[in-house]
């Protein structure tokens, strides 16, 4: 015979909050506009106990249990998915909330209540986002899992964060609410725009949105601004996420900030993460992109925008979640292996920053809280009309901190070693790409944006003084003053700049059939003129390989063997050109199609010797010139380069001398006539032996062995060597004796 178990006991049901010795109940707005939603959910003692109130719209039933799941109290419905009742109890009772659902099937849910917990948002925070000042803006806003002390008991959960001043009520939604936001309205923080909420019980993985009630009463679903990682695309949510990497690169930041980029070697390998090789992801690249690189020489490598954005096979430049790398190729923890990784093997890494422009994605930034928060409010200078895309509100302190504090998470949360900075001639000039009539001045009437130039001092300055060594390089077509003049001398504080009048008279030039050449020899000699106005980088960037351009062998001309042998003179003299120097993937072993985000370099083309001779050019190039200081150590100061033949248009040929600061001198001669030069005598700066360091004619890379072996020997008044000069060719001479 068994026996039954015995009925437990009902559970105490707690009293109606109401009568003098309860406090008033608050009103619950039926559009659930709610601002304060502590001073109405959650404990609240007085002097006849403590009045709970849980909010829990489709309950059944709603109690109150001790942490060990002991009963304590029932609540009493009031209406709205509002339950309350009156505990009998002195201070602050330790409880957990339990629900009874009946749809879609009876079930019960038990958790932590939120409205127990103090703003996990301090008010030294608050102070510093009000002021646009808060350098670890990150570290604050966003989602963080994080263990709270509270009635003797310790509850993991997360705190969520958001600035959206213009809301009238922000909730919470996600996978632990079923994307229903009306049992987690968030805390207004005040007049620093700051919502904020801890869920108890939320944890890494979980995907989540922030509702935000529009000044018009629509409730919109936002992803958040400073999510740690986003959902992959087609996604749009973003995901909580705690970074568990663990560093193995402090030799290499140590070594970091000691260089002075400027007097350092700088070959960078420019890249788009998602189709150098289609479907490897972070960690598949950490295996194979760090030896690739460090085979060939480069010194650095720099990847298109790794910032969420909405279509991977993009170059990335519409940015949709700041703060997180894109999902489809790993979290961001993956991210930081790839890092990790390149650092190990000696290669910095850079990566594109897009502070100019973002999306209009009704998702994402774009009139986040309903009004124009982080976009200028006036179109003449909140919209790009190039791409479509809204303009940041560089005036705004907290846009500003926004865009400043992104630029030192790169550096500091994923140790990159540095930030090319995207369209920065779109920021600079309120006129760009305007009519008369369709910009607003500045307060002084010039067409200068004086908000954009405070902005990226600001930034230049503060990543400059939080993470030594690493560089800020701005894309910067104009004749802007300054660019990298230090903030103190008032110049916007860049590291260095791309050359974009180097890229496109060199490109003009050697795009000209040989006949045509001496027509434009300038172009090739004019660039020194201004060399030294700036710190440079020479780009033959990923713009130059899309929208019909082709790829930089098309741009050769003559047929298949002159293409090559022009492709390798010009290599050769963008390698000796004073700046650091910049390729985009593929063109290394001569891509003859221009870029496709499907289908990325034709890998195969390598099993043609004439591609293969390229790719090992480019390795030359690269050995070479990181052991030969005179080709970097003195890339700003004019003392490092000297003409010897600049005016010789009619034989398309061009001589100078890069020295370095101890007097080491190598001499580079180009022909770019597609005959040989037999017997050319060249000055040379001192007498003695010389030796041909580097030859593109050379059998090794596909040439005609136009070459001058053996030891040459520089005699007479001034000295002179006698050299054959390979067609379409160059040749790279040191003295050894």
């Amino acid at each position: 015979m068994t026996t039954a178990p015995a009925r437990p006991a009902p559970l105490p049901v707690a009293r109606p909050a109401a009568g003098p010795a309860a406090p008033a109940r608050p009103a619950l707005p039926a559009s659930g506009e709610i601002v304060d939603p502590h001073a109405l959910l959650g404990p609240h003692p007085g002097p006849g106990g403590t009045t709970v109130r849980v909010l829990r719209p489709g309950a059944r039933a709603v109690r109150l249990v001790r942490p060990d799941g002991s009963p304590l109290a029932a609540l009493d419905p009031v209406g709205g998915g509002l339950f309350s009742g009156l505990l009998a109890s002195a201070g602050r009772p330790d409880y957990r909330v339990e629900v009874d659902y009946a749809d879609p099937a009876p079930h019960t849910f038990a958790y932590d209540d939120p409205y127990r917990f103090e703003p996990t948002v301090g008010e030294l925070d608050r102070h510093l986002i009000r002021e646009g000042r808060h350098e670890e803006l990150w570290r604050v806003l966003g989602a963080h899992v994080r263990d709270l002390a509270r009635d003797g008991r310790t509850v993991r959960g997360t705190s969520f964060a958001v600035w959206a001043p213009g809301a009238r009520a922000v909730r919470l939604v996600g996978d632990f609410n079923h994307w229903d936001g009306a049992a987690h309205p968030m805390r207004s923080l005040g007049d620093c725009g700051v919502w904020e909420l801890f869920v108890p019980g939320v944890g890494d993985g979980c995907r989540y949105k922030y509702e935000i009630l529009t000044r018009e009463g629509h409730w919109r679903q936002k992803a958040d601004p400073l999510a740690a990682c986003a959902e992959p695309a087609p996604g749009t949510a973003s995901l909580v996420f705690t970074s568990r990497h663990t560093w193995t690169d402090r030799t290499w930041l140590e070594g970091r900030a000691a260089r002075r980029p400027e007097e350092a070697p700088m070959s960078v390998y420019e890249m788009h993460l998602g189709s150098w090789r289609p479907g490897l992801g972070y960690r598949d690249l950490a295996r194979e992109l760090p030896g690739y690189l460090k085979a060939l020489g480069f010194t650095h490598v720099e990847f298109l925008p790794v910032a969420e954005h909405p279509f991977g096979g993009s170059w990335g430049y519409q940015v949709s979640s700041y703060y997180a790398p894109m999902a489809a190729l790993g979290d961001p923890d993956d991210f930081r292996h790839l890092v990790d990784a390149l650092h190990r093997a000696g290669i910095g890494v850079i990566v594109d920053w897009v502070p100019a422009h973002f999306p209009k994605d009704d998702w994402a930034l774009a009139r986040f809280d309903g009004t124009a928060q982080y976009e200028h409010p006036d179109p003449r200078r909140g919209e790009h009309p190039d791409w479509g895309t809204l303009v940041f509100d560089f005036g705004r302190p907290e846009v500003r901190n926004f865009l400043v504090a992104n630029a030192v998470h790169w550096c500091e949360e994923f140790h990159v070693d540095g930030l090319r900075v995207d369209a920065v001639a779109s920021m600079l000039y309120l006129d760009y790409s305007r009519p008369d009539g369709q910009w607003l001045p500045n307060a002084h009437g010039g067409r200068e944006n004086l908000d954009a130039v405070a902005l990226l001092q600001e930034m230049n300055a503060t990543v400059a003084r939080r993470c030594p060594g690493t560089i800020t390089v701005a894309e910067e077509s104009t004749a802007w003053d300054g660019v990298t003049r230090s903030t103190d001398e008032g110049g916007l504080g860049f590291a260095m700049k791309w050359n974009m009048g180097w890229m496109h008279d060199s490109l003009s030039y050697i795009s000209q059939d040989p006949v045509h050449r001496q027509y434009h020899h300038h172009a090739l000699t004019f660039p020194l003129v201004y060399a030294y106005s700036e710190h440079y980088l020479l780009p033959i960037s990923h713009d130059e390989v899309v929208h019909g351009k082709g790829s930089l062998l098309g741009k050769m001309p003559g047929d298949r063997a002159a293409r090559f042998a022009n492709l390798r003179a010009y290599l050769a003299f963008m390698w000796a050109f004073p700046g650091k120097q910049l390729l985009f993937m593929g063109q290394e072993f001569a891509q003859d199609t221009e870029w496709s985000h499907d289908r990325g370099p034709d890998w195969a083309l390598l099993q043609d010797a004439p591609h293969q001779g390229v790719r090992d050019l480019v390795r030359d190039l690269n050995l070479t010139y990181q052991h030969t200081p005179a080709l970097w150590s003195r890339d700003s100061d004019p003392a490092g380069f000297r003409w010897i033949e600049a005016d010789a248009a009619a034989e398309n040929l061009y001589s100078f001398t890069r020295t370095a600061a101890d007097g080491s001198t190598l001499v580079c001669v180009y022909n770019f006539q597609p005959t040989p030069r037999p017997g050319y005598r060249l000055p040379v700066p001192t007498p003695g032996t010389w030796t041909e360091l580097l030859n593109t004619d050379a059998p090794t890379y596909g040439g005609t062995a136009h070459t001058n072996p053996g030891p040459l020997v520089a005699e007479g008044t001034p000295p002179t060597l006698e050299l054959t000069l390979p067609p379409l060719g160059a040749i790279w001479l040191r003295r050894t004796g």
